[in-house]
């Protein structure tokens, strides 16, 4: 880790399209909040936005854009991820980026995602759980194999988010157009009973004129 922090980068994870109910707008909440405590503490901000809803907003509300990344299949492959890792990784490295924390959307259930911020640069080491042995041989370097680890652990955790992110954009659409379904169906009820309601009073008053007239005829 570095003592000085400075410049922090955003992963920022939302969906290419709408009508996901507040899917976009709790995570770009959650990504606005993020980014006032950061810069409250004086600190710089630059975003990797993946997904145009995403970089739509950072475009008219803040444009700290370092690079963007849209159209994403749903089913993805670390292949998929590494243009993004690479980016955040070789960024990180130059020291452009001080921190990188990915910001995205966590599926708990269908009903229930969770906005989430998690830290990915620099990795924040687990506490031990059993007792290693001191010394092992690493070839070809410590440096390459921390490299490969290093490379690999921030695919993983980019490919993981972006899953819970897809899992959770597919379940808030189909809650939203359930919900929308079951708005319009009520809606459907309500004019037919006030179509049938004047209709029937339409009725009533026609049946009225006729036997107002065999009245006055009479």
């Amino acid at each position: 880790s570095r003592a000085d922090i400075k410049r922090v980068g955003i992963v920022l994870i939302t969906a290419d399209r709408g009508l996901a109910g507040g899917f976009n707008a709790n995570v770009l909440r959650q990504n606005a909040a993020f980014i006032k405590e950061q810069r409250d503490q004086g600190r710089e901000i630059e975003v990797v936005a993946v997904g145009k809803k995403g970089r739509d907003w950072l475009l008219r509300y803040d444009p700290v854009i370092r690079a963007e990344f849209t159209d994403m299949p749903d089913t993805l492959a670390t292949a998929d991820i590494g243009p993004i890792s690479r980016t955040v990784i070789d960024d990180f490295r130059s020291e452009r980026f001080d921190e990188v924390h990915l910001i995205y959307t966590d599926f708990v259930n269908t009903l229930n995602q969770r906005p989430t911020v998690q830290q990915i640069l620099p990795v924040i080491p687990a506490e031990p759980t059993v007792t290693m042995p001191p010394d092992y041989i690493f070839e070809p370097s410590v440096e390459a194999v921390l490299e490969q680890v290093l490379i690999g652990f921030t695919e993983v955790q980019i490919l993981q988010a972006m899953y819970e992110s897809i899992a959770s954009e597919h379940s808030a659409r189909m809650v939203a157009m359930r919900n929308a379904t079951e708005a319009a169906n009520e809606l459907v009820d309500e004019l037919t009973l006030t179509y049938n309601k004047a209709r029937q009073e339409g009725i009533t008053r026609e049946l009225m004129d006729i036997i107002g007239g065999s009245i006055g005829l009479e």
